[in-house]
């Protein structure tokens, strides 16, 4: 993930993509991000580090929350990206790291 001060490389076999899925961040959403840890927050854009409304960690690089997509990790840690188009984004990975 190349973003800001927050890129990492996470090795495909730490991806878990048949667990991938596009989200809703809507007010009452699990996934919605609560509590930025360390991370940049402003309106349209989240990048970094936070605690979700269920209470897991994730890596954030969130443009358009419309376009959600979370993939969870066998790292303490789930990302959520909004990729530019969520349905070809989430068959690459699926393919790639296709497990649960």
């Amino acid at each position: 993930l190349s973003g800001d001060f927050y890129g990492r490389t996470i090795p495909v076999s730490d991806l878990r993509g048949g667990a991938a899925r596009r989200v809703e961040l809507g007010a009452d959403s699990e996934f919605r991000p609560r509590w930025r840890t360390l991370g940049t927050g402003m309106p349209g854009y989240s990048a970094g580090w936070f605690r979700l409304r269920n209470g897991e960690k994730a890596l954030l690089y969130l443009t358009d929350r419309t376009k959600a997509v979370y993939i969870p990790t066998r790292l303490d840690y789930s990302v959520l990206v909004s990729p530019d188009d969520p349905e070809a984004f989430l068959s690459a990975i699926r393919s790639v790291a296709p497990g649960q």
